[in-house]
């Protein structure tokens, strides 16, 4: 593999309940776990993990479905749930040695994150959220802009293998097209990093369990997101949300209102970026995570 991470982060499988979990591991000090989004793999953090080790103990993970871990057929509706990859997602940092550690996840393991956090609020000191409101939000408060914007939200949850089909014609195109569409100037990306997210999203197996991930956001998570609303339930470790100024989230939603309504204690900003923050200002993003990880 072709990675723009330093030998220092040591690569290793950690086996979770039999699926191995692609996980790689550099720094000293307090744990803090870093999930990626759709449709990339660990590698959105290459800028910001090395600057995060040099104060704490940086643990990088590819999703279930994702990159180099383990892609169960998606058999059932919960394979692919938030609550089963927040369970892989402990599991790791439990088999790593740490029972309470700091989350920080960007689109889809911003979700994951937040499931952690509702699920093993004993495990989640702290939780970051990058360029993302809650799935349940997003879904009650769907619009024509939403519809447009957001338009793989729907055509990945299709069925029938309509989006696997399709985008297994040529994952490459898709790859590039989602990331440049989502970009707004900041710092280019890496070369190296695309043609991995290529290589891994080329496994039809990842194109099948990141349609079941979407197809999941759109079923059981809300099952799971609409009995924690009627219980009550909001996260109660410090939420620090973060957006692009140039993203959908950043155009359409008043982020920290929003978040407000899920969790008590929320802090954030706007960056000058687009939707992948950790790639277009990795520099901006590492100062807010430093200084939120020390205060948290």
């Amino acid at each position: 593999m072709s990675a723009p991470l330093p030998s220092t982060f040591q690569s290793r499988a950690v086996d979770v309940d039999g699926l191995a979990i692609h996980t790689l591991v550099g720094g000293d000090g307090p744990p803090v776990l870093l999930l990626h989004g759709y449709p990339q793999t660990h590698l959105i953090w290459h800028h910001v993990a090395p600057a995060l080790a040099s104060r704490h103990t940086v643990v990088l993970t590819d999703l279930r479905g994702y990159g180099d871990s383990g892609k169960p057929k998606p058999v059932t509706d919960d394979v692919y749930s938030k609550r089963v990859m927040a369970r892989d997602q402990v599991g790791v940092m439990r088999e790593l040695g740490f029972d309470r550690f700091a989350v920080v996840g960007h689109d889809r393991g911003a979700r994951v994150g937040h499931r952690m956090a509702l699920d093993h609020p004993g495990a989640v000191r702290a939780l970051a959220v990058l360029d993302v409101v809650p799935t349940r939000h997003t879904f009650a408060h769907a619009d024509a802009a939403f519809g447009l914007g957001y338009y793989h939200w729907f055509f990945l949850a299709a069925g029938n293998g309509i989006p696997e089909r399709l985008i297994g014609n040529d994952p490459e195109f898709w790859i590039r097209s989602r990331m440049t569409a989502r970009h707004s100037g900041g710092t280019a990306y890496d070369e190296a990093a695309v043609r991995e997210y290529v290589r891994c999203f080329s496994d039809p197996a990842a194109i099948a369990a990141s349609c079941a991930d979407y197809r999941a956001a759109a079923g059981v998570d809300l099952e799971h997101d609409d009995a924690d609303a009627a219980a009550g339930r909001r996260l109660r470790c410090p939420v620090l949300a973060l957006w692009g100024e140039h993203s959908f989230v950043g155009r359409h939603y008043d982020v920290l209102k929003v978040w407000h309504e899920y969790a008590e204690h929320v802090s954030g900003t706007a960056l000058p970026s687009d939707h992948y923050l950790p790639e277009e200002v990795p520099a901006l993003v590492t100062a807010e995570l430093e200084a939120f990880l020390a205060r948290t």
